[in-house]
């Protein structure tokens, strides 16, 4: 049996459906793998996403980022009575994308009971893109 991260069962639908309405569906990310100890998901390079001079827009890269390291993160926390929430993101734009798509890979470097650290590498066409690392807070959800 293999050894992995998450805390309950987790599948591409389940990406799909926490996503629904929200920047994720807008951007046109779509979950392509979950792997024993990471996820991995692609997003357009077009219109939705690219800047007025007609590269991928740094932002955008940053929400695929923030988009798979915070899902990840709530995928390996005793959710419902846990959550994850974002406490810093940085990025480092290595090169730039002008089409096709880019596909972003989230690992964690860090779950701990009260933090997670995450990485996630966006490459377009096997080079790298982008590297960005994100902080979350391990929140306990209040009673009602």
């Amino acid at each position: 049996m293999t050894s992995t991260i998450w805390k309950h069962e987790v599948t591409i639908a389940d990406f799909n459906k926490r996503s629904e309405n929200t920047a994720v569906t807008h951007m046109g990310i779509e979950a392509l793998e979950i792997g024993p100890n990471f996820l991995k998901a692609k997003m357009p390079v077009d219109e939705r996403t690219k800047q007025p001079i007609g590269l991928l827009h740094g932002g955008a890269s940053v929400l695929l980022a923030e988009t798979l390291m915070s899902t990840a993160g709530n995928w390996c926390v005793d959710f419902p009575n846990q959550y994850c929430v974002g406490q810093e993101i940085n990025a480092n734009h290595i090169r730039s994308a002008r089409d096709g798509y880019v596909e972003g890979v989230a690992k964690p470097i860090h779950l701990g009971k009260s933090s997670q650290v995450w990485e996630c590498l966006i490459s377009h066409e096997g080079k790298l893109v982008c590297v960005s690392r994100m902080t979350l807070s391990v929140l306990s959800r209040q009673p009602k």
